[in-house]
């Protein structure tokens, strides 16, 4: 069984989501910037991000952790490891907060830190990797702050309002990781 514990850093607490953040999820899911912001494109039925909250807390394959703040337990944005190959040690990140009021407050950057260092440390991992599209500087920016290296480009990849758009793909090797001050 994968150990999901709680992680603390200073402005921040990641938990395992539970069913119980389905409405948070849910509403996080209603932000339009957010989905934007992460190409999302489908839309939820309540009843889905249930099942989904439900699902995941169950997974022995992915970290899935709720970014709540120290003195309030509720989500506010959500950090992901998945896709997790034990065999090549690697696996993919992701990242969202749950709404506009969240960005630039530094959340999102230590929340990364705090599940990479448990995904390096912890889980012995060599590599994770993302993706982020080009209409997303600030999030590159971030990335690129705590360690990931840009590998490529996937061209035209999404299709959003009548224009394309490119996926830019970043990685953080485990040497690179161990180098970070």
């Amino acid at each position: 069984m994968l150990e999901k514990p709680n992680l603390y850093g200073k402005a921040v607490v990641l938990r395992p989501i539970t069913v119980e953040d389905a409405p948070a999820v849910f509403a996080a899911l209603a932000d339009k910037e957010t989905m934007r912001l992460t190409g999302t494109q489908q839309d939820f039925t309540y009843d889905q991000v249930e099942d989904f909250c439900e699902k995941i807390s169950q997974a022995d394959d992915r970290l899935d952790y709720a970014i709540t703040l120290p003195e309030a337990p509720a989500y506010i944005g959500e950090v992901v490891i998945n896709g997790i190959d034990w065999e090549n040690r690697s696996a993919n990140f992701r990242i969202a907060m749950g709404g506009q009021q969240y960005f630039g407050k530094g959340y999102g950057t230590e929340a990364a830190r705090l599940i990479l260092n448990y995904a390096f440390q912890t889980l012995g991992l060599h590599r994770v990797e993302l993706e982020v599209y080009d209409f997303n500087p600030r999030a590159q920016h971030v990335y690129e702050k705590i360690g990931f290296v840009r590998e490529g480009v996937r061209r035209d990849v999404l299709l959003r309002e009548g224009e394309y758009h490119s996926a830019i793909q970043m990685s953080l090797l485990e040497a690179e990781y161990n180098n970070l001050d």
